[in-house]
């Protein structure tokens, strides 16, 4: 006998844009209004919770801290949009930049296939494109670079000793996410695979936020000025000729405030959350 299934629910993966509230879709915040639930990342703005989602969503905090603390883990967050689509709600969830640029949604993805749930999937601006755009840095500027490549490097033995022969070679703009706490680790490989000296480094903190900040160095003076600098998450890393025209370009001049504008969320938070899954096994 065919199985029964309802589709009432439905998820919405959809990208909140990286950091400016102004840089969500329409489309996204449409369905915020729509929305019974809503599963939102840490990297989020408060903005968008407070003026695009619909006054009788529920609102509940999934976010990724790295080592910062509490973190919910992943299959946490896929029997929680399972859970609530199965009841027949409107579930977005609603990840910081794009979705399917270094994020969960395969894993997303499968809970909510393997349930037959149906859902729709939302791009958002990404935080390379943020960045770039809010640095006055234009990835593929024609006479600098004609292609750009998104990576992440996240430990050490992530990337082969060929790649990274290949990275230092290459003329693409290299972008990299997650990267700032072994971002002397990266500047190490390329200088020692020779990477032109026409070749700048740019770390945007906060991107497209009012505490975004921008550092350009000289890959080859890096261990002298900036070897061992922490930067306030979210950071990304931007390695090429086109960081050159920052100092050209650049329209966002100083950050408005100091501080961090994605604020790490209250453990009150997770342990509200818990105490919701643990309602749900039950």
């Amino acid at each position: 006998m065919a199985q029964n299934i309802q589709h009432n629910g439905k998820v919405i993966l959809a990208g909140a844009g990286c950091g400016d509230p102004e840089l969500i879709t329409v489309k996204a915040a449409r369905y915020l209004q729509l929305a019974d639930i809503v599963l939102t990342d840490r990297l989020v703005s408060k903005e968008i919770l407070t003026e695009y989602v619909n006054s009788t969503a529920q609102i509940i905090y999934v976010g990724k801290q790295c080592r910062r603390g509490f973190s919910t883990p992943q299959k946490s967050i896929n029997e929680l949009m399972v859970q609530f689509a199965q009841e027949g709600k409107l579930v977005v969830r609603l990840k910081g930049g794009d979705v399917s640029i270094f994020s969960n949604i395969l894993d997303e993805l499968e809970a909510i296939v393997s349930h037959h749930i149906p859902y729709e999937i939302i791009p958002g601006v990404s935080a390379a494109m943020g960045a770039a755009a809010y640095t006055g840095l234009p990835l593929t500027a024609r006479g600098y670079s004609t292609a750009v490549r998104l990576l992440t490097h996240y430990k050490s033995d992530v990337v082969t000793a060929a790649y990274w022969r290949e990275l230092a070679q290459t003329d693409d703009t290299l972008v990299f996410y997650m990267s700032s706490e072994t971002l002397d680790n990266v500047v190490d490989n390329l200088v020692k695979n020779n990477i032109s000296e026409d070749k700048l480094l740019a770390v945007v903190e906060q991107a497209t936020t009012p505490f975004q900040q921008v550092h350009i160095a000289n890959l080859y003076d890096y261990e002298s000025n900036c070897k061992g600098k922490a930067y306030t998450s979210p950071t990304l890393v931007i390695i090429g000729k086109v960081v050159a025209l920052h100092e050209k370009f650049a329209w966002l001049q100083k950050p408005v405030a100091m501080g961090e504008y994605f604020k790490p969320v209250e453990d009150i938070q997770y342990e509200n959350l818990i105490r919701e899954e643990l309602e749900i096994e039950k």
